[in-house]
């Protein structure tokens, strides 16, 4: 299989950069919540902290180099934490899948 040569932005990445960080993170903090214990919650702020240092240290910087343009303009739209209520529509053709 081969690298894509072009930024693919589909589903949940049209209303936010990182959705499978957010979705743990905040299946985390329900559960904090739900139990009622500030052990899971500063548990779930220590993943969230591990996820924006992984994305700020290393992700972000090799997307960039990777998409250089394209990543630019996605996170120019697109939030890193906190979803966009309108999904974002790229310039362009639409990916087919």
């Amino acid at each position: 299989m081969f690298p894509t040569r072009h930024l693919v932005v589909t589903g949940l990445y049209r209303y936010v950069r990182n959705p499978m960080y957010v979705a743990v993170v905040t299946v985390i903090l329900g559960q904090s919540l739900w139990l009622g214990n500030l052990q899971v919650l500063a548990y779930g702020l220590l993943v969230w902290l591990a996820c924006h240092l992984f994305v700020m240290v290393y992700e972000e910087p090799v997307l960039r180099r990777t998409y250089d343009g394209e990543y630019e303009t996605f996170c120019s739209n697109v939030p890193r934490w906190i979803p966009r209520l309108t999904r974002w529509q790229p310039a362009g053709p639409p990916v087919q899948r």
